[in-house]
C-alpha cells in the first residue's frame, strides 16, 4: 500500500460471510434428508437437529465474545493511506477460501441423513445463523463505540477468515460512513433518487 496504508477488511462482514452459505446448504441437506428414513426415523432425527440448530447457532454466536470486546476497545483510529476493502471482496475472498469445506460439511450433513435425518443439515443451518447473530452483536458494538471495525487483511488467515484470531494484534476503526457496510456488515441500504 502507499506510504505504509494497509489493506483493511470489515470485521463484521468477514464474521457475517460465512452465514448465508452455511444457512443455505445447511437447509437443503435438512430438507433432502427428511426423505430417508434413517436409522432412528424421522421424528427423532428432526428433533435432534432442532437441539443441534440451538446449540450450534448459541455456541457460534457467544464465543471469543471476550476477545472482540477486548479489541474494539483498544481499536486504534485508520490511517490515512489505508484502503478500505469493499464488501463483495471480503465475502468473496472468504467463500473462495472456505469452499472446499462448505462442500465438504454439506456432504457430511447429506450422508448423516441416512443414520439421524435431517439432523446434520440442521445443525449446519444453525452455524449459519450463529454467524448471523455474532455478526449482528459486532454491529451493536459499533453502533455503541460509533466506530466501524476493520481488520488488517494480511492479519487474517490464508482462508480469509479468523478476524479474532492469534495474528491479529489489534483493529481499526472508522466512522459509521466510512465502507459500503453498514454495522453489522449487512449492505448499506442507498437512499432512493427522487
Amino acid at each position: 500500500m502507499a506510504r505504509g496504508g494497509q489493506g483493511l477488511a470489515r470485521v463484521a462482514v468477514v464474521v457475517r460471510a460465512g452465514a448465508a452459505p452455511l444457512w443455505w446448504l445447511g437447509a437443503a441437506a435438512a430438507g433432502i434428508g427428511v426423505v430417508p428414513e434413517g436409522v432412528t426415523g424421522r421424528r427423532i432425527g428432526v428433533l435432534a437437529g432442532a437441539a443441534l440448530f440451538l446449540v450450534g447457532a448459541a455456541v457460534v454466536a457467544l464465543v471469543r465474545r471476550g476477545r472482540y470486546t477486548a479489541l474494539a476497545r483498544g481499536a486504534a483510529r485508520a490511517g490515512k493511506y489505508d484502503v478500505l476493502q469493499d464488501r463483495a471482496v471480503t465475502v468473496r475472498a472468504w467463500r473462495r477460501g472456505h469452499r472446499w469445506w462448505l462442500l465438504l460439511g454439506w456432504a457430511v450433513a447429506l450422508g448423516s441423513a441416512f443414520a439421524v435425518p435431517a439432523a446434520g443439515g440442521m445443525l449446519l443451518a444453525g452455524l449459519g445463523a450463529g454467524l448471523r447473530l455474532k455478526a449482528a452483536w459486532i454491529g451493536r458494538l459499533e453502533r455503541a463505540g460509533e466506530t466501524l471495525l476493520w481488520v488488517r487483511v494480511d492479519w487474517l488467515d490464508r482462508r480469509g477468515g479468523s478476524p479474532a484470531g492469534k495474528a491479529v494484534k489489534g483493529l481499526r476503526g472508522t466512522g459509521v460512513a466510512a465502507g459500503d457496510a453498514a454495522p453489522g456488515g449487512a449492505r448499506r441500504r442507498t437512499a432512493a433518487l427522487v
